[in-house]
């Protein structure tokens, strides 16, 4: 049975260098569906409400389930706008699906997004403006990430948890 991992957050909470840290270890047959790769790269869309990007990620995410042993899908995926989304997940993968939160304080996210290469394409203004308390799932469990736990902690848990499933 193929497999779900949905890291979810505000930008800045560390979501994609976990999702790239897990795609190393479970290697060949491991997709990483980026929300940003596909809103901002490839479709150059903005986020909101009846978000432009989301069925292309709905296709990918379909294909995905039938090519690939993991899926990680990342991104902040606000849980009101990308409801359809969350639903084609668990027809796709049932049970097989490990969800986590990414549950930061505002002001860790702006000094983690400080450190990364996209820092000058935005500031602690805008990830003011798009910042979502706790925006946590009704329809699928999210385990919580939160700042006390390190990159390789985090990395480690959902691999040894998909791992033993």
């Amino acid at each position: 049975m193929h497999k779900l991992i949905m890291l979810r957050g505000n930008s800045g909470s560390g979501k994609t260098t976990v999702a790239k840290g897990l795609q190393e270890l479970f290697g060949r047959g491991t997709m990483v569906l980026s929300q940003d790769m596909i809103r901002r790269e490839v479709l150059k869309e903005r986020d909101g409400i009846d978000p432009p990007a989301l069925p292309l990620i709905k296709q990918i995410l379909e294909n995905g389930s039938e090519n690939c042993e993991v899926v990680i899908l990342e991104g902040i995926f606000i849980a009101d706008w990308y409801r359809e989304l969350f639903e084609a997940a668990i027809e796709l993968y049932g049970s097989d699906i490990y969800a986590y939160y990414f549950d930061i304080p505002f002001e860790e996210t702006v000094r983690r997004h400080q450190t990364r290469s996209k820092a000058a394409e935005f500031g602690a203004d805008e990830m003011r403006e798009w910042w979502k308390e706790k925006d946590y799932l009704d329809m699928i469990k999210e385990n919580i990430i939160t700042e006390d736990m390190s990159k390789d902690e985090i990395i480690n848990e959902i691999y040894l948890r998909v791992c033993n499933g």
